[in-house]
């Protein structure tokens, strides 16, 4: 059996950090890779991801880590045991951005940007001979076989790996066009994940408080809890403790019409210790001033006790600021979300990632149907499902020869 893969050419459609970890893997295999993006330059998401220090993965126990995929977890158990966070990190060090790990357990690359890593990585990619051709708009295969693209050119490939990702920030480039252009493949339907929520806001508070963070604060729905910050907005409500629970909200709301979040304003402040502290006399002094003295909450803390208040909710106040309820009526839509849920349906795909209905053609990243909480569990799956894309057309083209 050959070793060598210097004959073959591979077709990487996407490019983006589960495309570009494919076609490191594969090029550095002896394969001629050939990478087609259809925006003007590769990594965009990426480089929107390090705007806020790109999060690159996580540094908790390998067992928690693996039940953020949630349904996919068992699917993605080997990928992460392949690639798991230690070795992400190496390869990170490799291509000199060293990480630390963060205060939360989140690991960050120590530039705290994604532009100084994807120039090195697209370094290393050309060095192995990875070849890249922007503004090349993927429209399907011809009856050869070979991939297709909106100027008429076609390229005859001997493995072809599909990462085109799911539909959130479409402006980056992933628009979820992709779905049409796979007929004969189930695809489960493409929803927003990690994504914030509508609220029907009176209209005081949402003149008053939109754009306000609410920091330290706990969120919880059903049996989930996340504790964090979120921000209010004109339409509702979003940020990081709301993206934890995104996944089971999203659910609920489909199956039910709208879901019950509820906010605790203080988690670190017992409900005996506000109780003898908001019993106090409040005299003149204005509810806001109470709450704001007594209760140490925020502007906008103290707006969403009175907007629960003026709605008629009768709970006294040390409840209620402990688990103030906000009924959520819709997802906040893909182009806004941070993530996508849904796409091809794990089933279509052999343990290489090789699609069942169609040889030698492969799938990786956010176009396949699996979703994590940010926190690193993003960006880990989609390098790990490209690494394993790239791992299975390796052995796929040397068991060919």
């Amino acid at each position: 059996m050959s070793t060598s893969l210097n004959q073959r050419a591979v077709a990487i459609i996407g490019g983006g950090p589960a495309g570009l970890m494919a076609a490191e893997v594969i090029a550095g295999a002896g394969a001629a890779v050939t990478v087609f993006e259809r925006m003007p330059s590769v990594g965009r998401k990426l480089l929107m991801a390090g705007r806020g220090g790109l999060n690159i993965t996580h540094s908790e126990p390998a067992e928690r880590f693996g039940a953020r995929y949630g349904a996919a977890a068992a699917w993605m158990a080997p990928m992460l045991a392949a690639l798991p966070p230690g070795a992400v990190t190496a390869w990170c060090a490799a291509l000199g951005q060293p990480t630390f790990v963060g205060s939360s357990g989140r690991v960050f690359p120590r530039a705290m940007k994604a532009s100084p890593l994807l120039r090195a990585w697209l370094a290393r990619l050309d060095a192995l001979g990875v070849r890249l051709v922007t503004r090349a708009h993927w429209t399907g295969w011809d009856a050869a076989g070979a991939p297709t693209f909106a100027d008429g050119a076609t390229f005859a490939a001997d493995a072809t790996v599909l990462a085109l990702g799911g539909a959130s920030w479409p402006r980056l480039g992933a628009d979820g066009g992709w779905t049409t252009l796979l007929p004969d493949v189930a695809v489960a339907p493409l929803r927003p994940a990690n994504c914030g929520f509508a609220l029907d806001w009176s209209p005081v508070f949402r003149d008053r408080h939109a754009g306000a963070p609410l920091k330290r604060i706990a969120l919880s729905f059903a049996d989930h809890t996340a504790r964090g910050e979120a921000v209010i907005t004109a339409a509702g409500i979003e940020g990081g403790a709301v993206y934890a629970l995104s996944a089971p909200l999203r659910d609920a709301i489909a199956r039910d019409g709208s879901a019950e979040l509820r906010v605790d304003l203080r988690p670190d402040v017992t409900s005996a210790v506000l109780s003898e502290r908001l019993g106090r006399p409040r005299g003149s002094t204005s509810l806001a001033n109470f709450l704001r003295k007594q209760a140490a909450l925020s502007p906008a803390a103290i707006g969403l006790v009175q907007e629960a208040l003026h709605a008629g909710n009768a709970t006294p106040l040390p409840e209620l600021i402990k688990a103030l309820p906000l009924r959520l009526t819709a997802p906040f839509g893909l182009a806004r979300a941070i993530s996508t849920a849904g796409g091809i349906a794990l089933p279509e795909l052999d343990s290489r990632l090789m699609l069942r209905k169609r040889p030698g053609v492969f799938a990786a990243g956010e176009m396949l149907d699996w979703e994590a909480p940010t926190g690193g569990y993003l960006l880990q799956g989609c390098l790990a499902t490209g690494h394993a894309a790239g791992r299975g057309v390796v052995e796929w083209l040397r068991a060919a020869d």
